[in-house]
């Protein structure tokens, strides 16, 4: 595992009213939601990087508003189209 060192304003972290552990692991699950929802991750490596089972990075996903599905209406088209 690769371990990386993030400089953080204190007043921010007393702003959100979280420890420095708190803080890094809500850090490490909303990077990991922001960048499935780009699909930039699978659901598998985003909960990986979250730090969580892929369950709770599915409850992760609902409490940030993100869809669970990651292909759109065009997509699904195009799929039932072709198949």
């Amino acid at each position: 595992m690769i371990q990386i060192t993030v400089d953080i304003p204190e007043g921010s972290l007393a702003s959100l009213h979280k420890d420095p552990e708190s803080f890094a692991r809500e850090m490490r699950i909303a990077a990991a939601v922001q960048w499935y929802a780009r699909r930039e991750l699978s659901q598998e490596r985003a909960a990986e990087l979250a730090g969580l089972s892929r369950p709770a990075f599915v409850d992760a996903l609902g409490r940030y508003g993100v869809s669970l599905f990651q292909a759109d209406a065009a997509e699904l088209v195009r799929e039932a189209m072709d198949g």
